[in-house]
């Protein structure tokens, strides 16, 4: 197949040979008049061709670069799967290492599984979900039944292995003030904590059912965006009588503490309630603390039992149903009641809480 190039060329000559010929028989066209207009006729073939070679690399280079990019793209694809593969087998080796003897060992599982998480934010809730259920396992310090008495050095390294997953849980849950960031869930049924700190953070669906919180708890300032449930929990001593913190925290959802058990100071001071609220048979063993708390929806305080020195229910926003069925306060327990609660002494020991128009 003859070249392109060799065509326009031949067609250049005969176009500016015909041309040139057929104007030089007009006898009113001069020579060189002539030969200018059969030279342009002769250079727009070639123009032509120049033209049509531009467009064709062009489209040649356009077809390459698509080519890179497909390659390029299927590389990434690979390199992905790649680092998922290895991420995979990262978690799987690490949790495996979470049943290990040594509790170094399972301390830098901790942080291997961590280290995953934020490198990798699609395994943080995965990583939660483990962090969780090794905080499920039963545990038993000696401390939980009398304080003075010491327990074994295999028992407190397990503790310390504990509070260590504590820590990187509240770690990876994002700051409560980071309003576009995605709400993770814990689930701590049963578990055995100590010092938890999930202050300031925020947290999507919280379950600490029948959870042994010892020691402080803190949740002052968290913001949790889907239903939390503390039935039946209960705050010891732990290794120090610890209080219940949750200042200014904000429930968007249902906040459930039917049968809780607060063995210290249980505060709750400037607290949001957005949605149904129940403190139905909690006791609260030392001082309750609700001044300035704000109720949007119920509040359930049926066979409530505020038994410590001080009670302040002085809410910022009183709820738009309340039920005080069977309320009991001590007798000599310091209280600060909203306008039309009143405190009904029943003997000498405790009083009832009733209100106006209930």
């Amino acid at each position: 197949m003859r070249s392109p190039l060799l065509w326009t060329f031949v067609a250049s000559v005969l176009l500016l040979c015909g041309v040139g010929g057929w104007l030089l028989t007009d006898p009113a066209t001069s020579r060189s008049e002539a030969l200018k207009t059969a030279g342009l006729a002769g250079g727009a073939v070639v123009a032509l061709y120049a033209l049509w070679l531009n467009d064709r690399r062009r489209r040649v280079e356009e077809a390459r670069q698509e080519i890179e990019r497909q390659r390029h793209d299927l590389e990434m694809r690979r390199a992905d799967q790649d680092r998922e593969r290895v991420s995979d087998e990262r978690f799987a080796k690490s949790v495996e290492l979470l049943g290990h003897e040594a509790d170094q060992v399972r301390v830098g599982a901790l942080h291997a599984l961590a280290g995953l998480a934020r490198s990798r934010p699609t395994y943080t809730q995965t990583v939660l979900d483990v962090l969780c259920a090794y905080l499920r396992r039963p545990f038993d310090h000696a401390r939980y039944e009398d304080r003075n008495v010491e327990d074994g050095p295999e028992v407190e390294r397990e503790l310390q292995v504990r509070l260590t997953a504590q820590r990187l849980v509240a770690e990876l849950l994002p700051w409560a003030s980071e309003e576009d960031a995605p709400s993770y869930d814990l689930d701590l049924t049963g578990a055995v904590l100590e010092y938890l700190d999930l202050s300031r953070r925020k947290i999507g669906r919280l379950l600490l059912r029948y959870a042994s919180l010892h020691s402080s708890t803190n949740l002052s300032g968290c913001v949790i965006t889907d239903r939390a449930y503390f039935t039946a929990a209960g705050t010891g001593n732990g290794r120090l009588i610890g209080n219940f913190r949750c200042r200014g925290a904000k429930f968007l959802d249902y906040a459930w503490f039917s049968g809780t058990v607060f063995a210290e100071n249980a505060d709750f001071t400037d607290t949001t309630f957005s949605g149904r609220t129940t403190f139905k048979e909690a006791v609260f063993t030392q001082d309750a603390l609700f001044g300035g708390a704000s109720f949007a929806d119920s509040l359930d305080l049926r066979r409530t039992s505020f038994l410590g020195r001080f009670v302040d229910l002085r809410f910022a926003r009183a709820p738009e149903h309340l039920d005080v069925y069977y309320t009991v306060l001590k007798s000599t327990t310091e209280h600060r009641l909203p306008d039309g609660w009143r405190r009904d002494a029943h003997d000498d020991d405790i009083a009832y809480l009733t209100v106006s128009g209930l």
